[in-house]
């Protein structure tokens, strides 16, 4: 199974878990699913992870931060030149399927801004992992986007949230705590 985990995760690991892991359990665990690419970081995650709460994920990961490791487990995955499996149809799914029509009626939006917005959002990390788990599925692989997000829309975003969009799309998603449950090999003792 491969795993593809966005920013607030990463960041819910440093903050609420590995406080807690005094023996290193969960810390070499993640290492580990890293290093045979069972976790997959992307390129614009971990990006984001170099200035989100003073780069506190780098820091307490320190291992995203040694070149050597990086460059031996290919991380970060490089998406900018990913596209979707059927790109027409995946870009008639975002104007359509994956905006918020209501956001986009209160604001009355020009074609022009639309584009802008669309092309930036098809740009931003959630929507790269997104893009990389479907060319995962349809390479026959089984994968989980591990996001923090709910699917509720409560933002006032012009597009929808992570989980809303895996539904339709047919891409599992669960949170920290779920793929944590699901992984064999960890006896963590909160002590």
């Amino acid at each position: 199974m491969k795993v593809v985990i966005d920013t607030n995760s990463l960041l819910s690991l440093v903050r609420y878990y590995l406080p807690f892991d005094k023996k290193g359990v969960l810390f070499q665990f993640i290492k580990r699913k890293i290093e045979i690419g069972e976790i997959i970081i992307i390129d614009k995650v971990y990006q984001e992870c170099t200035f989100i709460s003073k780069g506190i994920i780098l820091t307490t990961l320190n291992y995203l931060q040694d070149k050597i490791f990086l460059k031996t487990v290919k991380i970060p995955f490089k998406t900018d030149s990913l596209l979707a499996p059927s790109p027409a149809k995946f870009i008639r799914q975002v104007e359509n399927q994956f905006v918020n029509s209501i956001v986009r009626k209160q604001r009355k939006l020009s074609d022009t801004e639309f584009e802008n917005r669309k092309n930036a959002f098809l740009n931003d990390a959630d929507m790269r992992q997104i893009i990389l788990c479907l060319n995962l599925i349809k390479n026959g692989e089984k994968v989980v986007l591990v996001t923090e997000e709910t699917e509720s829309s409560n933002d006032d975003k012009l597009f929808k949230k992570i989980p809303s969009i895996c539904k339709e799309l047919d891409i599992e998603t669960l949170t920290l705590p779920e793929i944590i449950a699901k992984y064999d090999g960890i006896d963590i003792d909160f002590q």
